[in-house]
């Protein structure tokens, strides 16, 4: 199972990569697994107020429905329009094409609460 280093983790499974003031929020390669085919996914519209823990959107797979949490508070500022019409790059490629929602980070100290990749490895137990 991959988790890339650079990127930062929720106990919810989210990561968020994190460039300056703005986040590229998408699930985790273990969040993936867990709910097997991707089929469809809810995000919200540009410009929506989001906050740290709150819902996003969510995330439909053959097996479950699942929510998409806000790793940190900020406003959207695009969501991935591929998803629409090809929900299954999340199961593809879930740190690159299959991104979900970018933000506008409001709040930079809530950045301190993330995981890191051998913190978020730990917690599901990889």
């Amino acid at each position: 199972m991959n988790f890339p280093e650079n990127l930062k983790y929720t106990k919810d499974h989210e990561w968020i990569q994190i460039d300056g003031d703005t986040g590229i929020i998408g699930i985790t390669d273990f969040a993936q697994g867990e709910l097997g085919d991707v089929v469809f996914v809810e995000l919200p519209a540009v410009g929506k107020l989001v906050k740290a823990h709150e819902s996003l959107g969510t995330i439909e797979a053959v097996k479950a429905v699942s929510d998409l949490y806000a790793p940190l508070s900020g406003s959207v500022t695009a969501v991935n329009p591929e998803l629409e019409k090809t929900p299954e790059i999340v199961n593809k490629d879930p740190y690159g094409k299959g991104w979900m929602v970018k933000v506008k980070i409001s709040n930079p100290s809530e950045v301190a609460g993330l995981l890191s990749a051998a913190a978020y490895r730990q917690s599901i137990g990889k």
